[in-house]
């Protein structure tokens, strides 16, 4: 009977793996919880109106890229923990990886056009362009959205090509013992993920930047043409303007932490559920969990409707 081939050795403990779990499961958790929130108001919003505001579109496909995302990162630990033979089959494992970057960039673009129709609908300039796509953005938006799902499953699939490779090490030394045993090993090509990395997230992120910086110029001049007759941040067109960029200082913040971890741990570059391993883990997890929930806090309608569900929550469990 020929010998399997193993997986690497895990040198985790139970309670390290048990508060791995515990820690990634809860942010996963409130991740879901928050964008399923948000998909729940943008639905309820459409069969009371029969119509859906164009940026309660965006943010109902930026949360259910973010669900799969969350999801995903809790069956990947799931298989990792406690089915490693499965997880690192070449295919499943490629799939893994593909379906990860693919959900990520699904989730930098949506992000991006959210901080583009903000500064759009919201920044206050004359020029003739500017004004021509203030006009046609409800319009341009959709195809925007699906263009970038497109977008993220061409540059996603890509990484099935030439940067995972699991083979089998057929002499792997066994400690305080002569004999050798199959152990699977990952080899990445790191030259060939900074690339693809690279490519896909920069002109999402290059569209990030433009509309942040173009709505804080903005704001300065609203804020200097105002003057004396300012009424502070109770004037309508201010506090529209603080809080979309609120909203986008949050994602940049969030997304340069997510970024750097997310190249880390698509790398391979620490050891399975290392202390650095982890850590990456937890900072993609906290990522659009975090978001989320800065976006609800910010975003009116969202705020009201999630004080009404606790209160009404919270009438319940007194009864």
């Amino acid at each position: 009977m020929p010998e399997t081939c193993t997986p690497q050795e895990d040198e985790s403990s139970p309670f390290q793996i048990i508060l791995i779990f515990t820690v990634i499961g809860t942010e996963c958790i409130i991740g879901i919880v928050a964008n399923g929130f948000i998909v729940v108001i943008s639905v309820a919003e459409w069969i009371q109106n029969k119509a859906v505001s164009m940026s309660s579109r965006i943010l109902f496909f930026l949360s259910l890229s973010r669900i799969a995302l969350q999801s995903l990162m809790m069956l990947e630990i799931t298989f990792h923990s406690t089915s490693p033979r499965f997880y690192y089959e070449d295919g499943i494992y490629d799939t893994f990886k593909v379906s990860f970057m693919f959900l990520h960039y699904c989730s930098l673009w949506f992000s991006s056009w959210l901080s583009f129709f903000y500064f759009v609908k919201i920044a206050d300039f004359s020029y003739h362009l500017f004004l021509k796509l203030k006009w046609r953005i409800t319009g341009l938006m959709p195809w925007l959205l699906w263009l970038s799902v497109f977008f993220a499953l061409g540059y996603g699939t890509l990484f099935s090509y030439g940067i995972y490779t699991v083979y089998c090490n057929n002499s792997f030394p066994i400690p305080s013992s002569n004999s050798t045993k199959k152990v699977s090993f990952t080899e990445t090509n790191v030259v060939n993920l900074a690339l693809l990395y690279s490519l896909g997230f920069f002109i999402p992120l290059i569209v990030f930047v433009l509309a942040a910086s173009l709505l804080i110029i903005s704001l300065k001049r609203h804020t200097l043409h105002m003057g004396s007759n300012a009424t502070g941040s109770s004037d309508p067109s201010m506090e529209a303007h603080l809080g979309a960029i609120r909203a986008i200082s949050y994602f940049f913040i969030l997304y340069m932490f997510n970024a750097v971890a997310l190249f880390l741990y698509m790398s391979n570059f620490f050891n399975a559920n290392s202390s650095w391993d982890v850590l990456c883990k937890i900072i993609m997890a906290a990522y659009p969990a975090g978001h989320s929930v800065l976006l609800i806090q910010d975003n009116s309608g969202l705020r009201r409707a999630w004080k009404k569900l606790r209160s009404q929550v919270h009438l319940c469990l007194k009864k």
